[in-house]
């Protein structure tokens, strides 16, 4: 049976031909981000305290809308602000509601910031884009990638500077992290049929490499689940839809973050 995600990934391939016809990659290099040299977000990781990525996103496919501001440039500067590790910002137009505008206005107006961008990475192309707007980080799905395809997408991503956060639902996917891939996130959502499970972070962390950065996403919504996990071993975690329903994310973040970190 055909899931949303094979829809997805479906539509994205021909969604990165059209780009290709329209921009090359000669092109892309000469966007002035493309030279600039992306910044390590483990650098700038707590190692006595939960990271999180704050997720600047509108809606998706399993929540439908979730908020409407328009400009992510306050928002991400709020997190910031709040002790957020890094951002990560939505560039899928039609499932998510980003765009490449989104990615590039908060690279020009946020120095010093890590941005992830999060679309469905199936094709190097998106890679030299990432660099071009302005992403630190880059997410590949190991659920829409084989083997062969991830060590090209490693390859060409560590070439480029950018940094690497795989997401994984299963044992078999977690199968697929090879060395160059310093991130490694545990999606709570199955993407087939958008369950929400927190254990299955706790599943696979003990199969997790140790070197790894190990980040838990999706369904993180009390600071009580948090702390347990950033106890049970986790590094970071990737918070979206917690932040955005509300009013004020950046409020909200802030709020979040200073319950985290009392004792």
């Amino acid at each position: 049976m055909k899931t949303l995600l094979d829809t997805i990934v479906e539509h994205k391939h021909m969604e990165v031909l059209k780009r290709k016809g329209r921009k090359s990659l000669a092109d892309l290099e000469k966007k002035a981000f493309y030279r600039r040299s992306p910044i390590d977000p483990l650098a700038l990781a707590s190692k006595t305290r939960p990271n999180i990525i704050a997720e600047f996103k509108r809606r998706s496919p399993s929540r439908g809308q979730i908020s409407g501001l328009i400009n992510p440039v306050p928002v991400v500067k709020a997190y910031r602000d709040g002790g957020a590790l890094a951002s990560s910002i939505l560039t899928d137009r039609d499932f998510f509601g980003g765009s490449f505008k989104d990615l590039e206005n908060v690279r020009t107006h946020v120095d010093n910031f890590p941005l992830l961008r999060k679309d469905f990475m199936i094709d190097p192309y998106q890679l030299h884009e990432a660099k071009a707007y302005g992403a630190d980080i880059v997410l590949l799905i190991a659920g829409i990638l084989d083997p062969g395809k991830i060590r090209e997408m490693v390859q060409t991503a560590n070439s480029l500077g950018l940094h690497i956060l795989m997401e994984v639902h299963s044992e078999e996917e977690l199968e697929k992290w090879i060395p160059g891939i310093s991130m490694l996130g545990v999606n709570n959502r199955d993407l087939r049929n958008f369950n929400v499970d927190i254990e299955q972070s706790v599943k696979l962390l003990p199969k997790m490499p140790a070197e790894v950065f190990k980040i838990s996403e999706s369904g993180l919504h009390q600071v009580a689940d948090v702390k347990r996990l950033y106890t049970e071993g986790f590094d970071g975690f990737l918070m979206g839809e917690r932040f955005m329903k509300e009013d004020d994310p950046g409020q909200a973040l802030s709020a979040f973050s200073e319950a985290l970190n009392q004792e």
